[in-house]
């Protein structure tokens, strides 16, 4: 049980990254306080991770053969890949720094014909359309309900819907995110048959809840003010098409990017407004995370193996 720890850093830096994305705009606009915010996100990452955590683990934990130490060996270069991803600040998606660690298992241990081809695509074919699936997604949203806000004509009426959204949309982004990205904490031990996909969604969002209830409070700010300036119901569209997004692709058994779910509502706004949502160097900032992630993972886990 000692080789979880890692799994557990791992998810810690998940939860202290990642769940900025759903609560970061309530607290900068001060719809809802830090304090309150973190606890419903670690409630519902952990609710979320239980109810629908396990749908998600055999693609990660069967995705190859581990060992247990071969688990471990990925899960540790996950989450040395997402820390140093984060101080890049290249964008960071735990989904893909676990998959690409344990491609590089595979590669050592197989060479590439060991590398399960169907799934593989699959993947990244998931991965390519969680921006996109998010952009449609915040486009029909914000077609659908702006008309709708656009009729209320007070302020107070329209503050107090706002704040409500909000805190309810911020709650279903955190389920969504413990049941679609608890795999990816582990997805490998359940694999292995160390604990059960149970032990594992409540190990895993735990950690994840953790992480927000302790160092979430920076990147939370940072998020919510790059987000916000959309206003208040744009902010709120995006939240939630992001949220939908990761919950199709839980159903679809696959995790995918929360980070790149949201900069997808975000740039979708942005095109129905007319707006530049996302400029050139936000563009390939994302690219550089996406190549890059999976590339440092799976060269890691290649070496430390070696080692």
């Amino acid at each position: 049980m000692f080789l979880l720890l890692a799994a557990v850093y791992l998810g810690w830096t998940l939860g202290a990254n990642n769940t900025a994305n759903v609560f970061g705009p309530g607290v900068t606009s001060e719809i809802i306080s830090y304090r309150l915010a973190i606890i419903l996100t670690a409630g519902f990452v952990v609710l979320g991770a239980v109810i629908e955590g396990p749908k998600v683990m055999d693609t990660v934990g069967r995705f190859t053969t581990l060992s247990l130490s071969t688990a471990s060996l990925a899960v540790l270069s996950a989450a040395i890949t997402v820390t140093l991803m984060t101080f890049l600040k290249l964008p960071v998606s735990t989904s893909q720094a676990i998959l690409g660690a344990i491609m590089g298992i595979a590669i050592f241990t197989g060479g590439w014909s060991s590398v399960p081809q169907v799934k593989l695509i699959r993947i990244l074919l998931c991965w390519l359309f969680t921006p996109f699936g998010a952009m449609i997604i915040s486009i029909v949203l914000f077609v659908t309900l702006a008309p709708i806000i656009n009729k209320i004509r007070s302020f107070i009426t329209f503050a107090l819907i706002m704040k409500v959204g909000i805190v309810v949309v911020g709650c279903y982004g955190a389920y969504t995110l413990g049941a679609n990205n608890v795999a990816n904490v582990t997805g490998a031990f359940v694999g292995t048959d160390l604990i059960g996909p149970l032990g594992g969604a409540l190990i895993g969002g735990i950690a994840i809840g953790v992480g927000a209830l302790t160092y979430s409070r920076g990147v939370m700010i940072s998020v919510g003010r790059r987000i916000f300036p959309l206003g208040s119901f744009s902010a709120l569209v995006a939240i939630l098409a992001a949220a939908i997004t990761l919950h199709v692709f839980t159903e679809l058994r696959v995790p995918v990017s929360n980070s790149q779910a949201i900069v997808g509502a975000v740039a979708g706004i942005g095109l129905i407004r007319g707006t530049r949502a996302i400029n050139r160097r936000m563009i390939f900032s994302i690219l550089c995370g996406w190549i890059a992630t999976p590339l440092v993972a799976a060269i890691l886990s290649f070496s430390l193996q070696i080692l």
